[in-house]
Order: structure tokens, then sequence, then C-alpha cells
């Protein structure tokens, strides 16, 4: 089935979400391997296809293909990760988990412990810019880079 291509159907919708992807990569001390790497995360709890496809190419250019596909089970290879990048990924699935995690208290001391006050604002806005273009592309069924 065809879906609607919502920026075009809404473009000033469009305009205002890429406005804050445009904050995220150039208004913020976060790495960007760290903000793709969040983008990647999020997008694989979300299901959308088309930000994991993004995602995971952008990654793949400073990130190897041996971390990429462990990232849906980082806690498992800590070896692997920075403790900044792991405390990002867990507030990043606390966050985006919200309704069932209640952003505890427990994942809030993390992640304040790993970041200054204003780089733990940008990474939450990070985590809920990405989860706001997964709630549209993923309903929306943009398409996918990849081929078969």
């Amino acid at each position: 089935m065809n879906r609607l291509n919502w920026p075009e159907v809404a473009p000033a919708g469009a305009k205002a979400l890429y406005g804050m992807h445009h904050y995220i990569m150039t208004g913020t001390n976060l790495p960007e391997e760290l903000i793709h790497l969040i983008f990647l995360r999020v997008s694989q709890i979300n299901g959308c296809a088309h930000c994991i496809d993004i995602h995971t190419r952008d990654l793949l250019k400073t990130m190897s293909i041996d971390k990429v596909a462990l990232v849906p089970v980082w806690e498992e290879v800590p070896h692997l990760f920075p403790d900044q990048y792991r405390a990002a990924l867990a507030w990043a699935e606390e966050v985006t988990n919200v309704s069932e995690t209640h952003a505890s208290d427990e994942a809030y001391a993390a992640a304040a412990e790993a970041f200054e006050p204003k780089d733990l604002v940008d990474l939450t806005i990070t985590i809920a810019a990405m989860n706001a273009f997964n709630r549209l592309g993923a309903p929306f069924r943009l398409p996918v880079a990849a081929k078969p």
C-alpha cells in the first residue's frame, strides 16, 4: 500500500522537525558518532526501517561493522562501548520506553553522572527528536536505500 509522504504533505511540520535535527547536529557538544548511535538505537526500539537504514549507514562511517551489529545487545558487550556511550544508550532506552520506565530516578542519576547538565538535556532532545521521526517514518513507511 502506498502511504503519504509526510514531509510533502506537511512541509511546515517537516521544517520544524528538521530544525531540531539541525540543532542536534550543529548546536550541541555531543559527538557526532554518539548522536548517530542514539539515533540508531532509538530507531531499532521503535522499528522504523527507514531510520535504521539511514543511521546504520551514518554510524558505519565512524564505527566498525562488528560494533554496529551488536548495538541491539550493547549491554552484553560492555567492552565495545565507552562508559559515556553506554550511559547514553541506557538513557535512550529509558526515555524511549518512558511509558514503561517512567524515567526512573536510578536511570536519571546514571545519565546525570555521565553527562554535564547541558549535554544531558541535549542528549534527551536527541532521543525525543528521533522518537518523533520514528513515529512518522514507521507509520508512513518511508523507503529504505537497502536493495535486495
